[in-house]
């Protein structure tokens, strides 16, 4: 008999209506669905349901074998591209510079005993010891030799000169163009694998390791604290004095103490219970949504889908 007692006892207590100062609501939660904005089979997975990690921990990771091959050619390719700026930029190697300038020497050498000898031919041509056909050849070999020395100063001062302007600039525009490819090589790499963004509760895993993911398919549902909120409907004749930043008292079944919170947001729009229409009789079935925020350490102790009690302070 007296378990009988107890128990209607109990049915009555679970059935019986808050007060009247407190709406009923249940806590939601404003989840962060953690995806790759590539394809890939699933290589590992770092974390489990009701896990709690840190921002920046690794999450998972995708097969990365084409991406990590992109990246090694852009910067083989980057590094080709550099060379050959560089090789734009100066001159000949040392050892054609040295050639040319041996060259030279050689001519000049040859100029110095045209000249010599030029001027010997003239004072016999003119004492009459000398035809004239003599005279001429040695005039022609010294004006040979002169035009030679300076063909090899040209061409010495050509080797030591970079490439044309225009060569350069497009060797430049081709090592920006490069540097962009490996940039972009690096970010998909790196998007294989993700870490999180914030620190929360992992509230769900959708992969396992192995399995393929397509391209921005979510694989971790992150929860951070502070996306942890309380919904609840106040009726129409109560929401007037209810605004953000209002401070509420949240109560949990089973613990005794309430949660302390605050008023994030009063929805404009009304919701009906029934439908019904508008009139003076049928405002009392209006209700609208209010939203209340906690901070990260108060969150973490909710769980979305559980029903609470509110209470406006």
């Amino acid at each position: 008999m007296a378990s009988v007692a107890f128990l209607a006892l109990t049915l009555s207590a679970g059935c019986s209506r808050p007060p009247a100062d407190r709406v009923q609501g249940y806590v939601e939660g404003d989840f962060a669905y953690i995806a790759s904005p590539l394809a890939g089979a699933l290589n590992h997975l770092a974390v489990n349901r009701g896990r709690q990690v840190q921002a920046g921990e690794p999450l998972f990771a995708l097969e990365n074998t084409a991406e990590t091959a992109a990246r090694d050619e852009a910067e083989r390719r980057l590094a080709q591209g550099r060379a050959n700026l560089a090789d734009a930029r100066k001159g000949k190697r040392p050892e054609e510079i040295a050639a040319i300038e041996a060259q030279l020497m050689q001519t000049r050498a040859a100029l110095v005993l045209s000249e010599k000898e030029f001027a010997r031919q003239g004072e016999l041509f003119r004492t009459g010891a000398s035809a004239a056909q003599d005279f001429d050849r040695t005039r022609a070999t010294r004006d040979q030799d002169r035009q030679h020395v300076a063909q090899l100063e040209a061409d010495l001062a050509t080797a030591q000169l970079a490439a044309r302007s225009d060569q350069i600039v497009a060797a430049e525009a081709n090592v920006r163009a490069l540097e962009a490819a490996l940039a972009k090589a690096e970010w998909d790499l790196a998007q294989k694998s993700q870490a999180a963004p914030q620190s929360g509760l992992i509230f769900d895993t959708l992969y396992r390791e192995g399995e393929w993911v397509a391209a921005g398919k979510p694989v971790v549902v992150l929860l951070p604290p502070q996306n942890v909120k309380v919904r609840a409907f106040v009726p129409e004749g109560r929401v007037g004095a209810i605004h953000p930043g209002q401070r509420i008292a949240v109560f949990v079944d089973g613990i005794s103490a309430p949660f302390s919170g605050t008023v994030s947001f009063v929805s404009p729009q009304a919701e009906y219970t029934p439908p019904v229409i508008y009139s003076q009789e049928s405002r009392g079935k209006l209700v609208f949504l209010i939203e209340g925020v906690f901070d990260p350490a108060t969150a973490a102790k909710l769980h979305p889908g559980q029903p609470v009690d509110v209470q406006f302070q």
